[in-house]
């Protein structure tokens, strides 16, 4: 092999001519399939098409001249090597085509030859991806969701990684499922039939018994079946006149498969979806609040299957849900070259209809097109307990004096997720009294864990102080029934009886148990309701200190989770929003004084220190507590007695302590006091004053298995030069002032360098006084 440096091997042996043979096959298949030609077009080939053509990609860089004379990063004789077990890889059932985008699109766009070698490289260094991070997605699918990122660039193929594991098993061919979702659609049950009666009438009809429908494109390119879907269903929606009960919104088909939404994160992209919005074209600007029933369009019929389209659809649901802020669960359809399958994706996951040929069952298909068309908003999935009145929305509780009306100002948070908690909260005021501030929190919980309400009424009448005060909790009743998942949303559908459904195969795998302690403790006031992710008595022996993670008899098949709001009476901003580095300091000390007071007077342990649960309030006029907690969700008691249904570790991964991450440990305060430290580390790095970033070093923080995230921030603290040395990198010049500040932190909270091994009951004060100190001396400073 040559003893050239890389960039003598790239300049001395061009790529020149040598893969414009696989442009053109590439080419010539984006062609045939109607898609544009680029690494997108990879979402709309079959899997045999992208298999072959990749195939094709790595014998012709194979036979470039550069590969045998540049070195392998692998450990290799050459890059001709790694780029063998890379064709081995390709051919294997479970290959990411993400690994490939990079290089493709170099080649594509004839970017020069440093910039493709560069892909190559990084192709075959993902070609033996690590292990499936199940120390962190599988053990703690609850708490480690699309939700929990913090300062990211929310990168397609991070996000789906995590979202795979977020929607878990998505269950198809459901009996009963249209029945449920459009049986009680007003007049749909008379008019389908009509509507596809007069489909058939004429010389040219619409649609024929022997062929199907008129225009359906032969080979179901993309293209094509967006432009006839959207006429169909235009001409479909004007053959119902005279059987529509009622004065509808008049809805469109939006067809931007090449246009990303706006709304979102990062760009997102939509096959076609139904708006409501009559004047909707293909140059229209729309947003993802505006969606209403978002559909994945693929030409095989192939691609109906879990690793493409159901998961294309669940990204779609997710943007859906995280853009409308009273939306409970998506409607939504895949469209496989002519197979079409109806979904709902809500917060347990994703459930679908059988399969059916649009072709050959016309009838079906005229009655989802119209069931869309007609849906009210609660049978879309919006909430009907928010009510809109002219241009206010509002909330009735039932509380001990009757009834009261809560306006809703404004929106303060919506968790970015599926399947989860997928907490939102609101600002809100009484009617009655617009200048007292309330904050209205849903959420959807295990109906197992002890309610959020609960605990924080107990801290209120004990006299916590510095954590957000109780006002009032409920159960979310929609209809004459709790809103459950299992029982409301879904209507009591049987996942057991999809068609790929598998007994056993819905538990969580062993790893997902939870080690932990049990200690005797008084119950819950909940009825019954059992708590807590772990349990704490060091002195049981091993036999009896796990506690099974999963939150009910039978696995995630038969969980369920249930709507729940809560209304505190402290309202404020995150901390890093804080007005000055002062009044971030005093905050975060208020926060740590809130803490242990909850833990002092209550026995309980927040378990999510993360900065949008330390609020810091800086307006006179409010009564609400300076700085204080929110969100005990994921609070436990250290006297609890069983596990609460938590699967798993808990927390915000970005800021969950060393011990937490290892999983070697029961959650203590001194976690959550290390949390605080992660907290203000954080903030540091991503903060410009209240301006936020992303920071590429850190944005892995999202997505690594937990055992690695533990791995680089002991790292990260271990060293006191390695440690100075991060921080002037990355710290942000607003926040270079605090470094002193955080280096005590760092020295006092870990010891020598390392994991904290005993317990410190004065760290509240050491942590507290470091902060005080801080405080004052930025005071001399700014003068």
């Amino acid at each position: 092999m040559s003893t050239q440096s890389r960039s003598q091997v790239v300049q001395s042996k061009p790529i020149g001519e040598g893969l414009d043979g696989f442009r053109n096959k590439f080419n010539s298949i984006c062609d045939d399939i109607g898609a544009p030609s680029s690494s997108q077009a990879l979402d709309q080939m079959s899997d045999e098409n992208t298999q072959n053509l990749l195939l094709t990609l790595i014998s012709a860089l194979q036979v470039l001249p550069a590969t045998r004379l540049l070195h392998s990063r692998n450990g290799s004789k050459s890059l001709f090597n790694d780029l063998s077990r890379l064709h081995g890889v390709v051919s294997s059932d479970d290959f990411d085509v993400e690994r490939v985008r990079p290089l493709l699109d170099a080649i594509l766009k004839f970017q020069p030859d440093e910039f493709v070698w560069d892909a190559v490289y990084n192709a075959v260094t993902e070609s033996t991806p690590p292990p499936r991070p199940t120390s962190s997605f599988q053990q703690t699918p609850s708490s480690i969701n699309t939700g929990s990122f913090a300062n990211s660039t929310e990168h397609r193929k991070h996000v789906d990684d995590v979202l795979k594991e977020e929607l878990g098993h998505l269950y198809v061919g459901i009996p009963g499922f249209f029945d449920a979702f459009f049986g009680d659609v007003l007049g749909l049950r008379p008019a389908p039939q009509a509507v596809f009666d007069k489909c058939q009438e004429g010389e040219s009809p619409l649609y024929r018994l022997a062929s199907g429908w008129q225009g359906w494109p032969e080979g179901a390119k993309e293209k094509d079946v967006l432009s006839w879907f959207a006429q169909l269903t235009d001409r479909l929606l004007n053959l119902t006149e005279g059987h529509q009960q009622e004065v509808r919104v008049r809805r469109r088909t939006l067809a931007q498969p090449h246009q990303p939404l706006q709304g979102s994160t990062a760009d997102r992209k939509l096959d076609i979806g139904f708006v409501d919005d009559p004047n909707a074209g293909v140059n229209s600007k729309c947003r993802w609040s505006q969606i209403l029933i978002p559909g994945e369009l693929k030409s095989n019929p192939s691609a109906d299957k879990a690793s493409k389209a159901w998961l294309d659809l669940g990204r779609y649901a997710r943007e859906v849900l995280a853009a409308q802020d009273s939306r409970r669960f998506v409607v939504g359809f895949t469209l496989c070259g002519p197979f079409m399958r109806l979904w709902i994706f809500d917060r347990l996951g994703g459930i679908a209809s059988e399969q059916f040929d649009i072709n050959e069952d016309g009838l079906q298909f005229v009655s989802a097109m119209l069931g869309f068309l007609w849906m009210n908003e609660e049978q879309l999935g919006f909430d009907p307990t928010i009510v809109t009145v002219g241009d206010k929305r509002y909330i009735e509780i039932e509380r001990e004096n009757g009834k009261e009306r809560l306006v809703i100002d404004r929106l303060i948070k919506r968790v970015p997720c599926v399947a989860g908690r997928a907490t939102t909260c609101w600002k809100a005021y009484k009617e009655e009294d617009p200048g007292t501030p309330l904050v209205v929190k849903d959420s959807w919980q295990y109906p197992e864990r002890e309610e959020e309400g609960e605990l924080l009424r107990e801290a209120t009448e004990k006299d916590v102080v510095n954590v957000a005060r109780y006002y009032h909790h409920e159960t979310v009743r929609v209809g004459t029934q709790d809103d459950s998942i299992r029982g409301n949303v879904r209507q009591g559908l049987d996942v057991t009886k999809a068609t790929n459904y598998k007994p056993g195969s819905t538990m969580p795998p062993p790893s997902t148990v939870v080690r932990s302690l049990s200690r005797k403790g008084r119950n819950s006031s909940a009825a019954g309701r059992k708590r807590s992710s772990s349990c704490t008595n060091a002195s049981l022996p091993p036999s009896k200190r796990t506690c099974s993670s999963s939150p009910v008899k039978g696995g995630w098949a038969t969980a369920d989770r249930v709507h729940r709001r809560v209304i505190v009476r402290d309202y404020g901003k995150p901390i890093y929003m804080a007005s000055s580095r002062a009044s971030l300091l005093a905050a975060l000390e208020g926060c740590v004084a809130g803490y242990e007071s909850l833990y002092t007077r209550v026995g309980m342990l927040q378990c999510d220190i993360s900065p949008n649960n330390l609020m810091v309030n800086e307006d006179e006029d409010n009564p609400s507590w300076h700085a204080f907690l929110i969100d005990l969700d994921l609070a436990i008691k250290e006297d609890r007695e069983k596990p609460s249904g938590a699967r798993g570790k808990t927390g915000t991964r970005a800021f969950m302590a060393i011990g937490i991450l290892y999983d070697d440990e029961q959650h203590s305060f001194m976690h959550d006091l290390e949390s605080f430290f992660w907290v203000l580390f954080w903030i540091c790095i991503h903060y410009n004053g209240s301006r936020g970033r992303v920071v590429q070093q850190f944005d892995k923080w999202n997505y690594a298995n937990t055992e690695d995230l533990a791995k680089l921030k002991l790292g990260t603290i271990s060293d006191d030069e390695i440690f100075r040395k991060t921080t002037l990198e990355h710290f942000t010049e607003y926040y270079q002032p605090l470094f002193p500040c955080v280096n005590r932190l760092r020295r006092k909270i870990f010891p020598g360098g390392g994991r904290w091994r005993v317990p410190n009951p004065n760290l509240y004060s050491d942590i507290k006084e470091i902060l005080r100190v801080a405080r004052d001396d930025l005071k001399e400073l700014e003068g």
